[in-house]
């Protein structure tokens, strides 16, 4: 070891500038790490990156042309969707045409129905009525003509006579009751 320190004691050196030797070494060894890699490593670098570049503007060109094909669908979708808008308002409209005309024909019905249910009940009480006065004609004109036998003092039986006995003694009643109505 002291040959060493006596061997670097009688050369100073900078220390910062290498010996002749090791930088020719030191450039050989650069060279062929530096052949090396431009050899082997460097086309392999280049090839993955081309593949990420290519990769890249395919993907680019991938999502521009879905952006399109969305656009695309899109607008279908706004079109189908106004489309149907359209519809459900004209059949909404054609809904409320047809139940405006569904209650004017179930009006009229009501209405004719109406009518028909007080026509037959005027003519169930005209006929009522009638009946009525028949009745009531014929139980007068017993009355009448019993109670005329007894002042008159003989049967009035004979049916002629008894018809013109009531007649005029119901007309008489009708005259009198027309008159107390248009008194009032």
């Amino acid at each position: 070891m002291n040959a060493l320190f006596l061997a670097a004691a009688e050369e100073p050196q900078p220390p910062l500038i290498p010996h002749l030797d090791e930088l020719v070494i030191g450039l050989i060894a650069f060279a062929i790490v530096f052949g090396f890699l431009a050899k082997k490593l460097l086309p392999n670098i280049n090839k993955v990156l081309e593949e990420r570049r290519e990769a890249i503007e395919g993907g680019i060109e991938k999502a521009d042309a879905a952006k399109i094909e969305a656009e695309s669908v899109l607008e279908q979708y706004k079109a189908q969707l106004a489309e149907a808008r359209h519809e459900a308002a004209r059949m909404r409209q054609e809904a409320t045409e047809q139940g405006t005309a569904i209650i004017q024909e179930m009006k009229a019905e009501g209405q004719r129905q109406r009518e028909e249910i007080i026509a037959a009940g005027h003519a169930q009480i005209e006929a009522d009525r009638k009946a009525a006065a028949a009745a009531l004609r014929q139980d007068v004109g017993k009355l009448a003509t019993a109670l005329a036998g007894k002042l008159v003092g003989e049967s009035l039986e004979d049916h002629a006579r008894q018809s013109r006995t009531i007649d005029r003694f119901l007309d008489e009643l009708e005259d009198s009751a027309s008159k107390a109505e248009a008194t009032r």
